[in-house]
């Protein structure tokens, strides 16, 4: 008789239907590829509306084709715009536009990709610049004296804008946004 532990045998490698017989990557839907033109383009685009005074139509057309498929340079674009449409709103314009936007049609998916971006937009005002430390290495207690908590100059104010539109996009939206943001494995 072999002698074989029965206890090391992996059953799920013998069940057609187990979580580890299928690729993770049918988990995420597939995005079409877009190139930094295209994104430069909407930019404009979507700037040109701002520049008119439409800033909740550029709001819309900067949510509605965020460029999933695009390379990182493209989607560093796209967050600048979308950060610069948030800086330009006024507070007081937030909750109404929210609102508005949450009652359309789409609203719901729309208001998610806005989530997604306050993340990333937090993310990297958070990280200090290379050019506002000067080549300054950080001091012998890990705290740079070169620049602030934000990320150097103006980092604090961006911070700033971003956390009022989080806290008025969880009000509208509620906290499903942001599960529904965290579990996305589309990033923008």
């Amino acid at each position: 008789m072999a002698t074989m532990n029965w206890r090391t045998i992996n059953i799920d490698l013998l069940d057609p239907e187990s979580p580890a017989n299928f690729s993770i990557a049918t988990l995420s839907p597939a995005a079409p590829p877009v190139s930094a033109s295209e994104v430069q383009s909407l930019s404009s685009q979507i700037k040109q509306l701002l520049r008119g005074g439409d800033s909740e139509g550029a709001l819309r057309g900067a949510l509605e084709n965020p460029p999933y498929g695009g390379a990182a340079a493209a989607k560093e674009v796209h967050l600048a715009t979308v950060v610069e449409i948030l800086q330009s709103i006024k507070q007081s314009e937030m909750s109404p536009m929210l609102s508005r936007i949450y009652d359309s049609e789409g609203g719901v998916e729309i208001l998610d990709v806005l989530m997604k971006y306050l993340y990333k937009g937090m993310s990297h005002s958070s990280k200090p610049s290379s050019a506002s430390t000067g080549g300054m290495s950080p001091q012998p207690t890990g705290f740079s004296q070169i620049h602030s908590r934000g990320g150097g100059e103006g980092g604090g104010q961006a911070m700033s804008v971003l956390l009022s539109w989080h806290e008025k996009l969880v009000e509208i939206a509620g906290p499903g946004s942001i599960v529904r943001v965290m579990s996305d494995r589309r990033t923008v």
